[in-house]
């Protein structure tokens, strides 16, 4: 049998089908890289190299964008950090501020945990007081567990009397971030941005309910994209 009658003919309608589907995931999930995508692609029955996944994402321009640092001054932080060492040792929240169509204000409170970097709620309103996040933190403390630590600004929600009393009796310690300092609160400020990217600058919201759910729908499917992580939320929950 000659040689030339066993030459590979590529699927052409396959590779334009590839680079749509990479394309579509690309649009949906911008803060993705091409090891997420070629995950996602992998779960989805495509059967793809991950190199190829990253060349053709290289071709067609859908590296994700990273911002280039601006040179600052180094300074000394005042405050000691505490650096999470398991699932639940050290919690972060924080709020982020958005508006809907009729230009009233919207607060999302997102709570972290710091080892798992995965975010375990994030409460939409239209104003958020003390009460309010004691309420959500003791619905994460029975489903989650107790953390050993949680860490904050000093917004007037984060270090209200009531909360800080509440925190002590439960056993949980505090950490505060020094003022103008979002640096100390690394962890939380890139989930923040990732949130921000990935839904709210994504997302025109006409209510505090349609905000509710989307972003309800929106952190529920990140953790499930998010294989690499997923071990450690178990570990967290067994704990």
């Amino acid at each position: 049998m000659n040689r030339s009658s066993k030459r590979f003919t590529p699927n052409k309608n396959r590779e334009r089908d590839l680079r749509a589907e990479i394309h579509k995931l690309s649009t949906k999930y911008p803060r993705f890289g091409y090891r997420k995508i070629y995950e996602i692609l992998q779960d989805n029955g495509w059967q793809v190299g991950r190199e190829k996944v990253r060349l053709i994402r290289k071709q067609e321009g859908l590296q994700v964008i990273t911002k280039k640092k601006k040179k600052q001054l180094l300074g000394k932080s005042t405050t000691q950090l505490s650096k999470a060492e398991y699932p639940n040792h050290v919690w972060s929240y924080d709020l982020v501020s958005d508006q809907t169509a009729c230009g009233r204000r919207l607060k999302c409170l997102a709570v972290i945990d710091e080892y798992t970097r995965h975010g375990l709620a994030i409460h939409v309103g239209r104003s958020i007081t003390s009460r309010q996040v004691k309420r959500v933190l003791q619905a994460l403390f029975a489903q989650w567990g107790i953390p050993t630590c949680v860490k904050s600004d000093n917004g007037p929600e984060f270090i209200a009397k009531e909360i800080q009393q509440w925190l002590k009796e439960t056993g949980v310690r505090t950490k505060y971030i020094d003022p103008g300092s979002p640096w100390q609160n690394g962890h939380n400020e890139s989930f923040n941005g990732v949130f921000r990217d990935g839904c709210l600058d994504r997302w025109y919201f006409y209510s505090a309910q349609e905000a509710t759910s989307v972003i309800k729908a929106w952190l529920d499917e990140t953790i499930q994209n998010d294989p690499m992580g997923l071990s450690l939320v178990c570990h967290q929950r067994e704990l």
